[in-house]
């Protein structure tokens, strides 16, 4: 008989992250609610408990706004968020686009560069020596990367490719019981784009790889079965 799945509800409602940090999140510009957040962090840490000692992915940093409630995870249970993001932002995020914050512009370069925010957010929630910044495209260091991780929490590029390589570039890192975290999926198009659902979260599910354990919002939490 293989492992027991550790269904997450049993402890969405008994890990809560420390208010001061909450509220640091809660101060960091983001898209993250409140209530996805504090679900992203009881997440965060059943994986941490469920495999001690392996690291968080976070792909899609912006500013750090979630980071804060996966580097407060990562304290409490000794290990790493490795925060991927090459901080030039998301098609979204643009000028023009309906998500762009002109604030987040680079003098030096006219274009939007969100790493000055992330690293002042690490600093200011003092979490800098649980987060680690990973500057680079994520197709490109999923490539690269070897390590099995106990969560991986998708909230990067919502178009169809980069959607779509998320998934297969980080999925298959995720370790036997291990979370997959997705960030905006909505199965009615009213509600937002599809690329999240479709290219993540169905295609999990689909693969028979991995369960739904948890729903908060537009945030899933899946668990690897085999």
């Amino acid at each position: 008989m293989g492992a027991r799945i550790r269904p997450i509800a049993q402890v969405v409602n008994v890990e809560m992250i420390d208010e001061v940090l909450r509220a640091e999140a809660l101060a960091t510009k983001g898209f993250m609610p409140p209530d996805e957040g504090d679900a992203l962090y009881a997440a965060a840490c059943s994986a941490c408990k469920i495999l001690p000692q392996l690291p968080i992915v976070e792909v899609g940093t912006y500013c750090g706004r979630s980071t804060v409630w996966l580097g407060a995870a990562a304290r409490k249970y000794n290990t790493i968020v490795f925060s991927v993001d090459h901080h030039f932002g998301s098609e979204e995020n643009q000028k023009g686009w309906e998500w762009f914050d002109e604030s987040l512009i680079d003098p030096a370069t006219n274009r939007l560069n969100t790493l000055p925010s992330l690293l002042a957010t690490l600093h200011r929630a003092n979490i800098g020596d649980v987060v680690v910044p990973v500057v680079g495209e994520s197709k490109v260091v999923s490539a690269q990367w070897s390590e099995k991780l106990a969560m991986c929490f998708i909230d990067g590029g919502h178009g169809d490719e980069p959607a779509r390589n998320d998934y297969l570039g980080w999925s298959p890192k995720i370790a036997l019981h291990g979370f997959l975290a997705i960030h905006d999926v909505f199965t009615d198009p009213k509600d937002g784009g599809q690329a999240p659902y479709k290219y993540i979260y169905c295609a999990a599910i689909d693969s028979g790889e991995f369960i739904e354990v948890d729903m908060t919002g537009s945030l899933r939490i899946l668990q690897r079965i085999k």
